[in-house]
């Protein structure tokens, strides 16, 4: 059955997603570097809205959304959707929850290596021409210990990882930790304070809720040790950036690695200053492999409840 329903994509998107709509028979507006105001004009005639991370579903946005059915995010969080004004007008919102599973797990080893081993730093100083092999005095991750602090699907894909790596995996989660998956890595269960005040690294795979803004403030960072390291995948809000700042410039912290932002952009963000941080632009989910399933999953969810499958 031929569906006839409106879809406007808001942002870039693997052209896949696009494709597989479009053979279904729905009607494809693509406009990736569409504004907010641009998007309340229009918003009205159509059955579908999709984004990323850059448009942000307000709720006056959503208020405007007469026609709207569902409104998909290709990625993970929904932050970036009033779910509540969603809800109130009776639309579905989704998620492509699978797609980035493995993306963001390999970008949180590729962050603890460029920390243990200072990549960036070295590869800025032999472009300057400086040879500083002697200061390059690096640490193995063999051995240390890495706190999980969210032990959903991308979470369990870095335990995966780093036991094969060799690390030891303490995990924390305000939900029941799967027993398998604990065996599996032998993952050690503790509180939250005890994983800060004994991992080497931690790592962040929360949603961005009431709850879990600046879970990690001042005072949790006084708790770790001062060899130890962060990595935020998730949500920026998770960290409370003023009090990371002072921790990384006071050497109260070994390093941090950030590719999500209280702001984004974050170009202009003082964390970027400091010798011992290391920043990514929120490309977490940006591989292929991993944009091509989430446009795949995204789709195929569109479809089936368009359809009333799902």
């Amino acid at each position: 059955m031929s569906l006839n329903q409106s879809v406007l994509i808001c942002d870039q998107v693997n052209s896949t997603l696009k494709e597989i709509l479009e053979k279904n028979g729905l009607k494809v507006t693509y406009e990736p570097e569409i504004t907010p105001e641009q998007i309340a004009e229009k918003i009205g005639i159509f059955e579908v809205v999709v984004v990323r991370s850059r448009t942000k579903m307000t709720r006056e946005l959503v208020e405007k959304a007469n026609k709207c059915q569902i409104i998909a995010r290709v990625g993970v969080g929904l932050d970036n959707i009033d779910q509540d004004a969603a809800k109130e007008k009776n639309i579905r919102v989704i998620n492509a929850v699978e797609g980035a599973i493995t993306a963001v797990a390999e970008l949180v080893i590729g962050l603890m290596l460029s920390m243990a081993r200072e990549i960036p730093r070295a590869d800025r100083e032999i472009r300057n021409g400086n040879w500083i092999k002697k200061e390059l005095m690096g640490t193995e991750l063999k051995g240390k210990y890495l706190g999980i602090v969210g032990l959903g699907n991308i979470g369990k894909r870095l335990g995966r990882l780093a036991r094969a790596l060799n690390m030891n995996i303490i995990g924390y989660d305000v939900t029941e930790i799967d027993n398998e998956f604990s065996k599996e890595v032998g993952l050690m269960k503790a509180d939250l304070d005890t994983l800060l005040s004994s991992a080497d690294y931690v790592s962040f795979h929360v949603p961005l809720l009431d709850s879990t803004r600046h879970m990690i403030n001042a005072e949790k960072l006084k708790m770790m040790k001062n060899t130890a390291r962060i990595i935020n995948t998730a949500r920026g809000g998770v960290i409370d950036e003023d009090a990371l700042y002072n921790s990384l410039k006071e050497g109260r912290l070994a390093g941090a690695a950030l590719d999500v932002f209280e702001v984004e952009p974050a170009t202009g963000n003082k964390l970027i200053t400091l010798p011992n941080f290391v920043a990514t632009p929120h490309m977490g989910a940006q591989t292929k492999e991993a944009q091509l399933l989430a446009a795949n999953i995204i789709a195929e969810k569109i479809i089936q409840i368009l359809r009333g499958v799902l």
